[in-house]
């Protein structure tokens, strides 16, 4: 075999031996957005250890009351979904390594003979073409291994934004349905009386009727907020990637008893051109996207009129076998006779234009949607604040004066029993006016950072 292909076969091997796996499986990255973002661990149980630890570090959270960051740490280690998104970094590594080693040399073999003479030849080739865009195509995978581990980070940030928002809603229903057990035992309690009057001869049916209304609605209202609060938990359970506990067994986890209060002051509107810039993943994303398309068209328009280019060494023996080998080498390539090729790299000038176009839309579409985040937070927290200094602190002042006069004879019960089932159903409005807070807060934040695939 003569120098030049030689120097071929071992550039082959020396570049097809280049590229290997990682230690981490690019997860190092992702483990660090989670702390630098979120303050919360993640890690990726790969071996029967790892799963023990992680259960045991699940059992610890669980065996207290639930606070919202024991709930999105229990969903970042216990969430099976997220544990599969982190598969795709080991299928997008195995991309990568194999876009780093060249295909196997084909081996050909031709042999026919007749009357003792024979027609034998041999020809090992090389996927030329593939040598001369190894570079190109291992940077492109590069990139769509970066693009994977930041899809993966915006699928840690999205299971922490659902679990945070579901454990707030859980909590509130939870509280709900406190209250709305009050509001039905002050309606049974006047429904009672009203038949208890009636039965005495001391009111008419009319009044009675109304105490009954009172107290079915009561009842209907207790029955939709146990719905509530059964679906809430529900998904709680599923985002923390918990069991179902078997019907009458005890719950698999405890929540806090109340919503957090809330805070004295709020945010000032974020620097939205920043967040844009330097914090939104999914737009990241796009950028990272847009740069892998901007090496396909490169690559595209470089390999647009040869598309298959294999060369290698032959040996061909004509005549007896004791005939000499004649050596030399076999050229493959495609003539460009009626795929030139620009039908190609047409498509991938389009598919990079709409990328561009899409990316400036999600552009705008991201410095909107921080905006509409912080205008729900600010309006949901002057609501609360509201509730929680005007209309509660008004309901239990009407309250209190209303039983001073009950005790002067001035009120009747069945108004007093109204008026308290009035300041409970108060008191509830304030509790979904936090809920609502809260789930704000947790939009805006998701907002700064990118909730939403490309």
């Amino acid at each position: 075999m003569n120098a030049p292909y030689l120097l071929m076969m071992l550039a082959a091997v020396a570049l097809g031996g280049c590229a290997g796996f990682s230690d981490d499986h690019g997860f190092d990255p992702v483990a660090g957005a989670a702390r630098t973002r979120l303050s919360k661990d993640l890690q990726w149980p790969r071996t029967t250890a790892d799963r023990t630890s992680v259960a045991a570090r699940v059992s610890d959270l669980l065996a207290h009351p639930l606070s919202a960051d024991d709930a999105v740490q229990i969903a970042l280690l216990n969430n099976r979904a997220l544990r599969a998104s982190f598969e795709e970094l080991g299928i997008s590594e195995a991309d990568l390594v194999q876009s780093g080693r060249l295909a196997n040399p084909r081996f050909e073999l031709r042999h026919a003979g007749a009357a003792g003479l024979y027609d034998i030849e041999e020809t090992l080739s090389f996927n030329v073409l593939s040598l001369l865009t190894l570079s190109y195509a291992h940077d492109i995978e590069k990139r769509r291994f970066a693009e994977t581990q930041s899809a993966v980070i915006l699928s840690v940030m999205q299971l922490a934004q659902e679990t945070r928002e579901a454990f707030y809603a859980a909590v509130a229903a939870h509280e709900s349905v406190d209250y709305s057990r009050r509001v039905d035992a002050a309606a049974e309690a006047g429904a009672e009386l009203a038949r208890r009057m009636v039965a005495a001869g001391n009111w008419n049916l009319l009044d009675q009727s109304r105490e009954q209304i009172f107290h079915a609605d009561a009842v209907r209202s207790l029955r939709l907020a146990e719905l509530r609060d059964n679906a809430a938990r529900e998904k709680l359970s599923r985002l923390m990637g918990l069991p179902n506990p078997l019907a009458g067994a005890q719950p698999s986890f405890q929540l806090a008893e109340a919503l957090p209060d809330l805070p004295q002051n709020i945010e000032d509107l974020p620097d939205i051109e920043a967040a844009i810039l330097q914090n939104r993943i999914d737009l990241r994303l796009m950028r990272e996207q847009l740069d892998e398309l901007a090496r396909r068209l490169k690559l595209a328009t470089s390999t647009r009129f040869l598309n298959v280019l294999d060369v290698g060494p032959t040996r061909v023996r004509q005549g007896t076998r004791q005939a000499p080998y004649e050596t030399g080498y076999a050229l493959s390539l495609e003539v460009p006779l009626f795929d030139s090729g620009a039908a190609r790299v047409r498509k991938s000038e389009a598919i990079y234009a709409q990328s561009v176009e899409r990316f400036a839309q999600a552009a705008i579409d991201a410095r909107s949607q921080i905006r509409q985040a912080y205008d729900n937070y600010r309006a949901s927290f002057d609501l609360a604040r509201q509730e929680r200094d005007e209309a509660v602190p008004l309901r239990k002042a009407l309250a209190e004066q209303n039983l001073l006069r009950y005790n002067a004879s001035l009120v009747s019960i069945f108004e007093l029993l109204a008026d308290a089932r009035e300041q409970v159903a108060s008191v509830d409005g304030y509790i979904q006016s936090v809920r609502d807070f809260w789930i704000a807060k947790s939009e805006l934040d998701s907002a700064l950072v990118g909730n939403s695939a490309p």
